[in-house]
């Protein structure tokens, strides 16, 4: 795409002041010129223990992993070997249901940012586009107006991994750049909270560049079509949510009434469960596996998940109140999940193959408002740096009244439209994945980890909600409840969860 400047001042820096000091800050990096306050760079001593994924925990783990995890470890190494067997094979292995039983058992660690490249394409997309990511880096200095809001999510992703921990160290540095130069990529959408974490997650197994293209293909290809998810109404969003609901309705009724008569309406848990697939939403073990699977098989795995999940804990969400709910979905099922990784991705792949019957497992087809309208990589100077989409709760960013709804706003509107797309195309999928499932190694009933998930303590109601619930990792539990509460009648928040 031959790069066009609107007004034909080539070169010409149009981003202001204070975004020329923040885009140099991330130049110097962990520098004597830079000025780190103490909150943004805690001290070494809060490092007790990091996972094997950078995680950091406040108490010391086990030294000895536990006969399950031994297991998996040991399953993990014999399985990396038939994965450089078939990454040294590509073009052999690509599209064939030998990759999917591999993919769906779990991409090994070491070779998942290569795996993860390869399904989506990223090498070659590369090759084709030479120099572009460099040339979109170039440009994002001069004509992103997201910097402050990019600099403000950067800082408070993943801020609990060893790799994001210190301010202006070399990921944080990795992950500005990637975002700066895809908002300017792609105009459209832009900068949008919630891509900082996507990114971040890629960025862990993958280059800036390979992070770049990868980011981009979720966005636009027509497996993933992120794009709907994140541009300005946050169409795709309603479909889903929608389509989850018609699901919860058909097949899960009693606990879509128990949910109702709270006022916990879908756009209140779903929201990371739709935008970023499920990140902080279950452990991280278990989101790795999701990814593995959206990224081969695209947006089924987000309708299908979505329904296996509540399908799973249906019968400790009916005797929860409001408040227990809402802490369960947004936090408990993070810190325990209650079934083993297997257990969960086996409950999936059956739930895909019963919702594929029904015709169910999609929403539909995408309607033309949630696909790409403008070229990639098109600079236009910008008319003023505000009107940017903010969904966050804080930050310096505006939000066009005309142009960006908010979450607050896309939760009414989906509640009370009814009408459903039905999906009149089955995207294919293998007859032997049925097969697939019944060789499965796990199931439901051998690895359950049988912990009694006790019920979260009440959270209090007594103070105002402030800010719109966002999609973003620093919404309050207790905001999310305030929001439950004040869309929900008053009858219903005087009856008893058993009423």
């Amino acid at each position: 795409m031959v790069q066009m400047f609107s007004d034909g001042h080539e070169g010409e820096n149009f981003n202001s002041d204070d975004d020329q000091a923040i885009i140099a800050k991330y130049d110097a990096g962990r520098s004597e010129t830079n000025e780190i306050l103490s909150w943004e760079d805690p001290a070494l001593e809060v490092y007790h223990v990091t996972d094997r994924y950078g995680f950091i925990h406040d108490h010391r783990l086990p030294e000895k992993l536990t006969a399950h995890e031994t297991k998996i470890r040991e399953r993990e190494n014999e399985r990396l070997g038939k994965w450089l067997k078939m990454i040294k094979n590509w073009d052999k292995y690509k599209d064939t249901e030998k990759l999917r039983q591999r993919v769906y058992k779990g991409v090994p660690n070491a070779v998942r940012g290569e795996v993860w490249c390869r399904l989506l394409g990223v090498p070659q997309i590369k090759l084709e586009q030479e120099g572009k990511y460099q040339e979109m880096v170039q440009q994002s200095r001069l004509y992103c107006t997201d910097i402050k809001q990019i600099d403000l999510d950067v800082n408070r992703t993943f801020r609990n991994n060893i790799m994001f921990r210190e301010r202006y160290g070399p990921k944080q540095q990795s992950l500005f750049q990637v975002l700066a130069a895809y908002s300017i990529y792609n105009a459209e959408v832009g900068y949008c909270q919630g891509m900082s974490q996507i990114a971040g997650l890629l960025l862990m197994f993958m280059s800036d560049e390979d992070t770049f293209w990868a980011l981009s293909v979720l966005m636009t290809d027509s497996k993933h079509a992120m794009h709907g998810f994140f541009i300005p109404g946050f169409p795709k969003l309603k479909r889903f949510q929608e389509h989850h609901d018609k699901l919860l309705t058909k097949f899960l009724p009693k606990l879509k009434k128990h949910m109702d008569k709270f006022g916990i309406h879908s756009s209140l848990y779903t929201l990371k469960w739709f935008f970023q697939c499920f990140l902080d939403r279950v452990p991280f073990t278990l989101t790795l596996r999701l990814w593995d699977a959206y990224i081969l098989d695209g947006e089924v795995i987000l309708t299908a998940m979505s329904f296996t999940l509540l399908k799973l804990h249906r019968k400790t969400l009916l005797k929860m109140d409001m408040d227990t709910l809402i802490e369960f979905l947004q936090i408990k099922l993070e810190q325990d999940f209650g079934y083993y990784d297997d257990v969960a991705i086996e409950a999936l792949q059956t739930t895909i193959l019963d919702l594929q019957k029904h015709k169910l497992h999609l929403p539909g087809q995408a309607p033309p408002n949630e696909l790409p309208q403008k070229p990639f990589g098109l600079i236009i100077r910008p008319e003023s740096s505000n009107g940017r989409r903010n969904l966050s709760n804080g930050g310096d960013s505006n939000t066009s009244n005309d142009s960006y709804a908010t979450i607050e706003r896309t939760a009414r509107d989906n509640f009370s439209n009814k009408h459903i797309v039905n999906s009149k195309e089955s995207r294919g999928y293998s007859k032997s994945f049925q097969k697939q499932i019944s060789k499965s190694e796990t199931s439901v009933n051998d690895h359950s980890t049988a912990s009694e998930l006790s019920s979260p303590s009440s959270i209090s109601a007594g103070f105002p909600l402030h800010r719109t619930v966002s999609i973003y990792d620093n919404v309050d539990l207790e905001e999310s409840v305030q929001a439950a509460y004040k869309q929900s009648p008053p009858v219903s928040r005087m009856n008893s969860p058993d009423a």
